[in-house]
């Protein structure tokens, strides 16, 4: 299987979109099964002719003779979830950075989309998303994908949001960011379960991983990356690991390839 992650090509989409990727129908392929890890992106995947199964720890994709469109959200994502295809199928799927989808959100429905939950934010959407799928071309099916979500955009004031993830990623005390904002720990906390669906201490956690993942290369031991990107010491550093992967962060980087941004582990 071969896997391509498109960057946006509008850059105003680039603002609120890290990309997406493209799965085809494939009868041939033999099943797709691989562990993902937490990351502080909404995730947006779009099936054609498919049936979802979804619980927080797997979610599992089956072809299906039904002509139809399913979509699920993925966004509080603290630990690993296996990812089960029985065949390949067309799939869209969008990594929104944090924030990033609350600007396409339509008031009218609930923001946040649970686990099992059918994904159908706007009335139109699965109909479009049809037509997107059915397109001859990836560059059409890219074209007009981005042009559906930029018809949906309604860019929202974010600056305080904004401002109090840039205090926690560079790790600063909760304390200090309500103090310098002037508001309690508490609205924080209420901020971040309202607007990101995970709490402050869950965002940095998976920040501080994906940031020691994205910095390996640049670090000669591991004892060096835990410093570099701000665990306490290597004790910490392996706890998180071990939290957020299953595994020693030793025998994370021997089996997963970083070289992907997706970061999968084949079954």
């Amino acid at each position: 299987m071969e896997l391509q992650f498109y960057t946006p090509q509008n850059d105003t989409l680039k603002k609120y979109m890290e990309g997406y990727y493209f799965f085809t129908e494939n009868e041939t392929e033999e099943p797709l099964h691989y562990w993902t890890f937490p990351n502080n992106y909404c995730i947006v995947s779009i099936n054609q002719n498919s049936r979802t199964q979804q619980t927080a720890k797997k979610i599992s994709i089956f072809p299906s003779s039904e002509k139809n469109i399913s979509a699920n959200m993925v966004f509080r994502y603290i630990a690993p979830i296996e990812i089960y295809y029985e065949k390949m199928v067309n799939e869209i799927t969008i990594y929104f950075k944090p924030l990033g989808l609350l600007h396409f959100a339509d008031d009218k429905q609930p923001f946040f989309w649970e686990n099992g939950m059918e994904y159908n934010p706007f009335p139109d959407f699965k109909r479009e998303m049809q037509k997107i799928f059915d397109l001859p071309t990836r560059q059409q099916q890219i074209e007009n994908l981005e042009k559906y979500w930029l018809c949906k955009l309604q860019v929202k004031d974010l600056h305080l949001m904004n401002q109090i993830i840039l205090d926690v990623e560079h790790d600063l005390k909760i304390e200090d960011i309500a103090e310098k904002h002037q508001v309690s720990r508490q609205h924080i906390n209420k901020m971040f379960l309202k607007n990101i669906g995970k709490s402050p201490s869950e965002y940095r956690k998976i920040f501080r991983f994906r940031n020691s993942v994205s910095r390996k290369k640049e670090s000669k031991s591991l004892t060096e990356l835990s410093y570099d990107t701000l665990f306490y010491d290597q004790s910490h550093f392996n706890k998180d690991f071990k939290e957020l992967t299953t595994v020693s962060p030793k025998a994370f980087f021997k089996n997963v390839d970083i070289e992907k941004g997706n970061l999968w582990l084949f079954i």
